[in-house]
């Protein structure tokens, strides 16, 4: 039986109001293009009428606009543009709802431009949570037009990224325009502009359009980031070249991206450089949104942090109770209740832990791009490839890592791909490939980095070390300790300085930043094929899982995802080598063993290895063994710095708070594994600790 359609408001000669939009709005479906019609000539009617409301007129204009694409059959989901008409016809009537037109005017008309100088925000006038949503949801968009631009310049036919672009600009021309953000309106119309004559088809997307477009996106990134800054006391400025690029957006000059094209070697030949690499990682903007599909509550950072810190120290509290449950001879009734508590805090502890988890794909999505310009002005073929960047770390952890992978891929595109001709001549394909991948394991986020380029040269590495003084000899070091030479600040085998990197320049970076949320960097390259970086990092900077072990009189905390196992050594597996620490052999391999009561100057320790534990850490080549007289049980706790007044401390990465209320160390294994490489290591840092105790 065919569905019987409810009674429609008419569409006379007034113009339907808003609400009568949206009820005829839920009666519609996306496919039927005459009643889409009528609701699109509905809202243009609104246009005048909606001056004086100048962001519910945005919405209802933009609105309107979208409706359009559906009808000149540019949409590929017009069920998910119909959701987002709706949702912009609710903003709209919100608008109405909030906002009083004569004050609208009279904001404005007391922060008048001046003439030499951009016109300030009236922060106190204008509404600061608006202004906030604002800078988030303009960084998402940006973000998203960036990688469609990508996607674009390797497939110019590609019509959703063109219509994904030209949507940011157009809300960010509607929605700065009601804040008085004339200048942002200003570069967003021309840019808009710019993309429509792409959309029209009377020009094709490349060369200088790409650039000029990517230049625009960049441009409004900076008034965002300028706004923000001012939002916090800040002073406004105008970006850089403003002016020119204006002019540039008005009359683009074809010949421009045509010269920077060959200049680069055609490095968007074909699939492109950064576009394509997006492209083959399964990685594309957003093209339209299920309203149903999730929903979202925005929440400020410092509450949030502040809800993980009171969450810790709540699983703390019940560890204590628990243990003096444990230890009091209490009834059971009381002991399940502790023990279903514990429950329930361990669940609210993942829970905060979730919350405060974002997944990769923005950063690795700015990686794209970093390639794609690096690619270009190097005159490299490449192809970047994204793999799993929906993985989620911690989001206090994501400015740790943008610096190291900004150093990282700028390198492997740089010095890493060889130019086309070379890799010809090699028996490669012209085009490199630079992939980004993450994944989880053992408990830990590894994001690696990998190019299929001329890999590291162990021979070029060693003569530096050597010229610099860095080394002696290379005589026993494995290709591993070699490439290790490369984190040593300003170290660089290339022989070319260039203004974008050299091999190794800024690469301390890469390790210091790594290092600081207590992760580590491992390198695995073979001359001629290739190299890949490996960060493995914790899932989260807020809970620590360890092993609580004793030493004398004192205990300390080894993150569970650096031990690999321990055991008692024979005196057979104590081998004496002259001029060198003490080693124990385990399956066949040498491993440094590290004395932690001589590290840390504990007295009453187990001095003698066959009547303590040996505990292996680290991975790969690089481990160690430190001797410690027993090991207490699992645990998790809350990660706190040192402190200022404390300073760094080797070999240590934090404090906790123990069940018992007593504080515990957490060691860093990596740093005690470079400690283990040191000739000579022993005690130096236990006055440092007496002071924490």
């Amino acid at each position: 039986m065919p569905r019987r359609k409810k009674q429609k408001p008419a569409v006379g000669d007034e113009p339907l109001s808003l609400n009568e939009i949206a009820a005829l709005l839920l009666q519609v479906d996306a496919t039927d293009m005459a009643e889409l019609d009528v609701i699109r000539r509905a809202l243009h009617r609104l246009d005048s009428r909606l001056e004086p409301w100048p962001l519910a007129r945005a919405f209802v204009l933009d609105a309107a606009w979208r409706l359009d694409e559906i009808r000149r059959g540019r949409v590929a989901k017009p069920d998910a543009v119909v959701s987002e008409v709706g949702s912009l016809i609710e903003r709209a009537m919100l608008a109405l709802d909030g906002q009083d037109p004569s004050e609208v005017a009279s904001s404005r008309e007391a922060t008048p431009a001046s003439d030499d100088a951009p016109a300030a925000i009236d922060i106190a006038a204008a509404d600061r949570d608006l202004l906030e949503c604002f800078i988030d949801e303009s960084r998402d968009s940006l973000d998203a037009a960036e990688s469609a631009l990508l996607l674009l310049e390797s497939d110019p036919d590609d019509v959703e990224s063109c219509n994904t672009v030209f949507r940011v600009f157009h809300t960010l021309k509607g929605t700065s325009a009601f804040l008085g953000l004339e200048e942002v309106t200003e570069l967003a119309h021309r840019a808009e502009s710019l993309l429509s004559r792409v959309r029209e088809g009377e020009v094709r997307f490349g060369g200088a359009y790409v650039e000029l477009a990517l230049r625009a996106v960049d441009m409004l990134g900076a008034f965002i980031t300028g706004l923000q800054e001012q939002l916090a006391g800040g002073v406004p400025a105008t970006p850089a070249g403003y002016a020119e690029l204006l002019r540039s957006l008005d009359a683009p000059d074809p010949t421009a991206g045509a010269a920077a094209s060959a200049a680069a070697g055609g490095a968007v030949d074909g699939a492109g450089s950064g576009a394509r690499a997006a492209a083959a990682g399964g990685s594309e903007p957003a093209r339209g949104t299920d309203r149903g599909a999730e929903s979202w509550v925005r929440v400020r950072t410092d509450r949030l942090d502040r809800l993980v810190d009171m969450v810790g120290e709540l699983v703390v509290s019940q560890s204590m109770v628990a243990r003096e449950c444990a230890v009091g001879g209490v009834g059971e009734d009381l002991t399940r209740a502790v023990a279903h508590a514990g429950k329930i805090v361990r669940e609210l502890q993942d829970l905060t832990i979730a919350m405060r988890m974002v997944p990769l794909k923005a950063t690795f999505q700015k990686m794209a791009r970093l390639a794609r310009d690096v690619a270009q002005r190097r005159g490299k073929l490449i192809d970047y490839v994204m793999e799993a960047e929906d993985t989620e770390i911690d989001r206090n952890m994501v400015d740790f890592i943008s610096d190291p992978l900004v150093h990282m891929v700028r390198n492997a595109v740089d010095h890493g791909i060889e130019p086309p001709d070379v890799r010809e001549a090699n028996g490669k394909p012209r085009r490199g490939t630079v992939r980004l991948a993450a994944y989880h394991h053992r408990g830990n986020v590894v994001i690696e980095l990998q190019d299929d380029g001329r890999g590291l040269d162990r021979d070029r590495i060693v003569e530096k070390a050597l010229a610099r003084g860095l080394l002696e000899s290379d005589r026993g070091l494995s290709d591993a300790d070699v490439f290790e030479l490369i984190f040593a600040p300003g170290f660089s085998t290339a022989e070319e300085l260039t203004n974008i990197s050299g091999r190794g320049v800024g690469m301390d970076v890469v390790r210091r930043n790594v290092e600081a949320i207590g992760g580590r960097v491992e390198i695995a390259s073979e001359r001629g094929k290739g190299t890949t970086f490996s960060l493995r990092l914790p899932l989260t900077l807020a809970i620590t899982d360890g092993m609580l072990i004793r030493v004398g009189g004192e205990r300390y905390i080894i993150p569970t995802v650096g031990i690999q196992m321990s055991f008692r050594p024979t005196r057979d597996a104590l081998p004496t080598v002259a001029g060198r620490d003490e080693l124990v052999k385990l399956r066949d391999a040498l491993l440094p063993v590290v004395r932690l009561h001589r590290l840390f100057d504990i007295e009453g320790a187990e001095t003698d290895p066959t009547q303590a534990l040996l505990v292996v850490i680290g991975s790969g080549e690089r481990r160690c063994a430190l001797l410690v007289d027993e090991l207490i049980a699992q645990t998790q706790v809350v990660a706190k710095p040192l402190g200022a007044w404390i300073g760094h401390v080797p070999g240590i990465s934090g404090a906790a708070i123990l069940g018992d209320g007593h504080v515990g160390l957490i060691l860093d294994p990596a740093q005690i594994i470079s400690i283990s490489r040191q000739p000579g290591h022993g005690n130096g840092v236990g006055s440092a600790l007496r002071s924490v105790a």
